[in-house]
């Protein structure tokens, strides 16, 4: 079997395969054994290319220049993949306000990358909890700031107490 999983002439084992010539003509439903004698007279691989099809789909091809193609059109899709990266930045309710501008600065600097976005966490501890309109104030203070500098996704939820912030896009 070949690298990515494709079964390529003697590894396919039906018994009847729907054949597709070496321009992409349909030849049709034929045995094994005939598609195999078309492919070596043409020189070239029998290459399964729907396995999941009844009957499974088989081309005529080569299946070198076939294998370098799909990589190409792989690494092509994969090069214009934007990958976001999630930053976390946690707080606690007793933050005093120097830290508090700081971590927003720190905020700041992660959304200067366009692909970012930042996780705002609050952490409550112990009597913390049966407070924790103390913290939300402090949430509510960075979604304040961010108004209109970011998109700001609101997530207050009953065990978790977070944000996520990401960088307004660039017109």
């Amino acid at each position: 079997m070949a690298k990515d999983n494709t079964r390529i002439n003697e590894q396919i084992t039906e018994n009847e395969v729907r054949l597709v010539g070496k321009d992409g003509e349909q030849i049709g439903v034929v045995s094994i054994i005939e598609a195999k004698r078309l492919a070596e007279e043409a020189q070239m691989d029998l290459v399964e290319i729907a396995f999941n099809a009844k009957p499974v789909v088989c081309k005529i091809l080569d299946y070198g220049k076939y294998r370098f193609d799909k990589e190409k059109r792989d690494k092509e899709s994969k090069k214009n993949q934007k990958i976001t990266v999630i930053k976390e930045v946690k707080f606690k309710s007793r933050i005093d306000k120097h830290d508090l501008d700081t971590k927003i600065k720190n905020i700041e600097k992660f959304l200067e990358k366009e692909t970012n976005k930042v996780k705002v966490s609050l952490i409550l501890y112990g009597r913390e909890r049966s407070h924790e309109d103390i913290g939300l104030r402090i949430l509510d203070q960075v979604v304040e700031y961010f108004d209109d500098k970011a998109i700001v996704e609101k997530n207050y939820r009953e065990s978790i107490k977070h944000l996520i912030i990401s960088p307004k896009a660039v017109k």
